[in-house]
């Protein structure tokens, strides 16, 4: 039976493994979804740039091509929701996954309900579905639009994923204000308990080398030892 009250979703399962590829499919599709499969590396970069998807879930161990390798890919020619699904449950492999680009991650054995749940998500924050219709939001040079998930600093537009805008927002609503890594996780994501401290750092990190920002001696997101992070807007 299909969730009526969510919009169809079009996405992108490249998974090498057909038993597991057929029965998330089948879920997800119970629930509205419109699935595509791809059955390895170089068949899925293929597909998710000759077609427009909603959401791109991606095997890091893959046959031609391995995960990693072709996210690295994605996110330097297409901004889709990129899901990350590991039998690895070492935090590194996440970190990795979170480095070259990816949105979240999901874990082997996994739950399809968490993975449709996460799916949703990512998609609401591209969509701009979360939450009401909010104004821009302004700290010094840096403004960001949560309808159209747009970030401009000095009046040059800044590429981010959707998981990085949930980040920035978080903060820029709070300006001067430190977060901790918990509270960053939960603003952004609505599930610390399903995510990892890392994974926020490695975002912010991407985050600031969009802004231009020293990651020495950043002038805009400032790291608060011990405590977490906090916009500055670009102060000295």
């Amino acid at each position: 039976m299909t969730d009526a009250a969510v919009p169809t979703i079009k996405i992108l399962l490249v998974e090498d493994d057909e038993r597991l590829a057929s029965l998330t499919a089948r879920y997800l599709e119970s629930h509205g979804a419109l699935v595509t499969i791809a059955a390895d590396g170089i068949e899925g970069q293929a597909e998710a740039l000759r077609r427009q998807y909603d959401c791109v879930v991606l095997d890091l161990m893959l046959p031609g091509r391995d995960g990693l390798e072709v996210c690295r890919e994605l996110r330097g020619r297409i901004d889709v929701p990129i899901i990350m699904v590991t039998a690895r449950g070492e935090e590194a492999d996440r970190v990795m996954g979170l480095e070259v680009g990816a949105d979240d991650y999901v874990t082997k054995p996994f739950s399809p309900r968490e993975l449709l749940a996460r799916i949703r998500a990512n998609v609401r924050r591209v969509r701009g579905e979360v939450g009401p219709a909010q104004a821009t939001i302004q700290v010094g040079g840096l403004v960001l639009d949560p309808q159209r998930m747009t970030v401009v600093l000095e009046g040059k537009t800044v590429d981010v994923t959707a998981y990085e805008f949930s980040i920035l927002r978080a903060l820029a609503q709070r300006p001067g204000r430190v977060l901790s890594r918990e509270q960053l996780l939960d603003l952004a994501k609505g599930s610390a308990e399903l995510s990892f401290d890392r994974s926020i750092d490695v975002h912010v990190s991407r985050l600031r080398a969009k802004l231009g920002d020293d990651s020495r001696n950043p002038k805009i997101l400032k790291t608060v030892r011990g405590a977490g992070y906090l916009l500055a807007g670009g102060e000295a």
